[in-house]
């Protein structure tokens, strides 16, 4: 199975703004949205991809473990949906509903924001502390599709738990791997190496 690193975007980036469709409900959500939140993830994910399918319930739990704790999540589809119909806005409320996702799942029509945000792969995950400065972008843990270990989140949870502590993210941080981010044709983003793209 090919796999796409996460950019790793330089910590102390600030979280750029966004304004996005959430297919749910038929309302936009935006950065200021989450303002008062301490810390913020934002998730680049879609519906079809295995390394997704593979922490998915996994993920869920972890937003209801850490929400109420001050953490503001949302995530974001950024694929092209003409090529990739399972990950159409219709698709994509499917998917909440199966899932059970507490958080907000955004599509990025245009794929801007994941530009801005410099993601590649899905799953991508970047922590903002309470003044919305990146302190954390890696993975969830080191499961991975087929390598048999256990999907915990450990990685990401340790990070969430410093920031909200008020404490500096972990210095010792792993690029998330998943699917590329699927690119509408000539949008590919100059910062994605057409050497690291994997199909999934």
């Amino acid at each position: 199975m090919a796999r796409t690193p996460s950019t790793m975007q330089e910590l102390g980036t600030p979280a750029p703004g966004f304004n996005l469709l959430e297919p749910l409900t038929g309302k936009h959500k935006s950065l200021a949205d989450f303002k008062d939140a301490p810390a913020l993830l934002v998730i680049f994910m879609c519906n079809h991809c295995p390394y997704v399918i593979h922490i998915r319930d996994a993920l869920a739990q972890f937003a209801r473990t850490w929400q109420p704790q001050g953490l503001a999540v949302v995530s974001i589809n950024s694929n092209d949906a003409e090529n990739y119909p399972d990950d159409s806005p219709d698709k994509m409320v499917e998917e909440v509903k199966q899932a059970g996702y507490p958080f907000p799942y955004l599509y990025d029509e245009d794929q801007s924001v994941a530009k801005v945000y410099r993601a590649a792969c899905t799953p991508d995950f970047f922590l903002y502390d309470a003044e919305r400065k990146l302190v954390y972008r890696g993975q969830f843990d080191d499961s991975r599709p087929r390598n048999d270990l256990p999907v915990t989140g450990k990685d990401l949870a340790t990070a969430v738990e410093t920031v909200l502590a008020g404490n500096p993210a972990p210095a010792d941080q792993h690029a998330s791997l998943g699917c590329n981010i699927k690119w509408k044709p000539g949008n590919e983003p100059d910062y994605f190496s057409q050497e690291s793209v994997g199909f999934g």
